[in-house]
């Protein structure tokens, strides 16, 4: 059904001016001049082919038409504006989705997200994890943290931060196995393994060791699962900077050399074009990078 309403604007300035029963009010609360609150007026007066106030010497007063049109007019006006400020609140506040990889969410962001709560008590996050790229067309998510190189048409991307690679164990594995004094020593012990594209045989070249079988130890789906056997000294892990950095830092894990290995992919932050100023995923992609930038320390240290 077509709608034959007047414009907005002169329906504001009828409505202030009737509240008011003042033009010059009315122009001080929309912020405008008392000429351009006349001219709404005498426009809606012209368009409804009747006139709204009686102008009196030192008085305003609405007519028989404008007291049954004010009443109506309040209203809409009120309904309107709820439901904006209900957007807008629903923009800063309520829930935000995020998904991201089971490791980086077991091992790095979960543990910070009670920061974040802190900052900002009326974002309700929801974490999801999936090793599959988000269809942020089809899945109701508002951002996610992938791990690649970070090329995803038509999506906004920024590098939240690189990482490297090197062998973590538990302590209690050198205080009570077998030495590990060089890397020529991994032969006497259980490899751990995740599936990520990075892997022993390329660190063990980089340290000059290439008869040492990279292949041969125990293999885990995710990460955060490789991390948790090695912490339980069922091994040598060749673990990714970011998801050890709390336990290392915490002396659950250590670096038993000091070989270290750029990686070629990163974790970035995305999310759909357009998307990444609203005032929720804002507030989230700041606090990511800002976490990102202090990452050598533990959750607890930051």
């Amino acid at each position: 059904m077509s709608r034959r309403l007047p414009p907005l604007s002169s329906m504001r300035a009828f409505e202030a001016a009737a509240r008011h029963l003042s033009f010059t009010l009315a122009a001080e609360e929309l912020n405008v001049t008392q000429a351009a609150v006349s001219h709404q007026i005498k426009s809606l007066e012209d368009r409804l082919g009747m006139p709204l106030f009686r102008r009196l010497n030192r008085a305003l007063m609405l007519t028989d038409a404008g007291q049954g049109l004010y009443p109506a007019t309040n209203k809409a006006l009120d309904i309107m504006a709820t439901a904006i400020d209900r957007l807008h609140r629903h923009e800063r506040t309520g829930e935000l989705t995020v998904t991201t990889m089971d490791s980086f969410a077991a091992t790095w962001l979960v543990p910070r997200l009670g920061r974040f709560r802190q900052r900002h008590p009326d974002i309700d996050i929801r974490i999801t994890t999936s090793d599959i790229s988000v269809d942020f067309a089809r899945e109701n998510v508002d951002l996610a943290v992938r791990y690649g190189h970070g090329e995803w048409p038509e999506l906004h991307v920024e590098r939240l931060m690189t990482e490297e690679v090197f062998p973590v164990c538990a302590p209690s594995l050198i205080q009570s196995g077998e030495p590990l004094k060089t890397p020529a020593d991994l032969k006497n012990h259980t490899l751990l393994h995740d599936d990520m594209q990075v892997d022993w045989r390329m660190w063990l070249m980089a340290a000059g060791e290439p008869d040492v079988d990279a292949t041969r130890g125990l293999s885990y789906q995710h990460s955060n699962l490789v991390i948790q056997a090695a912490e339980q000294g069922d091994g040598v892990a060749l673990a990714r900077s970011a998801l050890v950095n709390t336990a290392l830092s915490a002396g659950r894990l250590i670096k038993p050399f000091d070989l270290s290995l750029p990686v070629k992919y990163a974790y970035y932050i995305v999310c759909p074009v357009g998307q990444a100023n609203r005032p929720k995923i804002k507030a989230f992609r700041d606090w990511l990078l800002n976490e990102a930038e202090v990452n050598t320390l533990a959750p607890d240290q930051i």
